[in-house]
């Protein structure tokens, strides 16, 4: 079965000072954390790689990654632009910011036409994630409702030492996916307990169990063009709103809303780990190192 892993690696990383975080040397041998997602996902058996990325940062990703993965499996690019809109819309001169990484994976109309799994470029995931998802993708029909897969996270296994993160703490009934509560500033206080607050607002409990969508999610080649009416009812309220994001779990569940898509939920045990902030690069560091001294993966991912 062909496979295609998408990546989204279109963010600036405003968290991370210094430089573009995505492309941050973390492993033994100067590995980025997409080198260890996309070994993982090739040895599920996923065979080309799509990176999403600005105009701007080939060079650097060319340099960082695309060169080197070129040996080992299939890469294409897409470009996230401002201007690649359904036909009938234009960008609104004054936008700067990108539309969002629902738009993001919109971008690969035309380009992605097999099954595939897209990710975030700076999280990883572990490998239960991308072995599990190829092989929902393997038995995973062209149906309707069509049905897509999420591989969810434990909420305490997803969060940061150095800050509060974002996540979309999820509502799972049986096996689906029913919906998704984007929910800010959650940290672990030394009660011990998860909260969350926003701009002042009471803090809130969190069950540190709760499923969390890490923006990972597998679905049929079909999916792209569901996302592409969904983008243009986007549009057609918020074209002329130069901050209006169109994020991927909130199209999610307006499919699953309107009955267009089912949501399966497969468990990962693995913990997530990341670089929200730069103080979490050194443990990230070590987490790596760790992962290799324990033959979870070679000094050198690539040979």
């Amino acid at each position: 079965m062909h496979a295609t892993l998408v990546v989204l690696a279109a963010g600036l990383g405003s968290r991370f000072k210094g430089g573009i975080k995505q492309l941050e040397p973390l492993g033994p041998s100067g590995e980025i954390i997409m080198d260890y997602s996309i070994y993982d996902a090739k040895q599920a058996g996923f065979d080309k790689v799509v990176f999403i990325i600005r105009k701007d940062i080939r060079e650097a990703f060319d340099k960082m990654i695309g060169e080197r993965i070129k040996q080992h499996i299939a890469v294409d690019y897409v470009y996230q632009e401002l201007d690649c809109l359904p036909e009938g819309f234009t960008c609104p001169s004054d936008r700067v910011k990108p539309w969002g990484h629902g738009h993001a994976v919109y971008c690969c109309k035309g380009v992605v036409n097999e099954p595939f799994v897209v990710i975030n470029a700076d999280d990883y995931y572990g490998k239960q994630a991308f072995t599990e998802l190829y092989k929902k993708l393997e038995t995973m029909q062209q149906t309707e409702p069509m049905n897509i897969v999420m591989a969810g996270f434990k909420l305490k296994n997803t969060l940061s030492e150095f800050g509060s993160v974002n996540r979309g703490v999820c509502k799972v009934s049986g096996d689906k996916l029913t919906s998704i509560e984007e929910t800010y500033e959650i940290r672990r206080e030394q009660d011990g307990l998860v909260h969350s607050g926003k701009d002042g607002q009471p803090d809130k409990l969190i069950d540190e169990n709760s499923y969390v969508s890490m923006n990972i999610w597998a679905c049929p080649a079909g999916f792209i063009d569901k996302l592409d009416k969904h983008f243009t009812a986007f549009l057609e309220k918020n074209c002329t709103d130069i901050k209006a994001e169109f994020l991927l779990p909130g199209a999610i569940e307006e499919m699953i809303e309107s009955g267009e898509i089912t949501c399966e939920v497969v468990s990962s045990s693995d913990h997530w780990f990341g670089v929200t902030y730069a103080q979490d690069t050194p443990i990230v560091k070590t987490r790596f190192k760790e992962l290799t001294d324990k033959g979870v993966y070679p000094v050198k991912l690539w040979g």
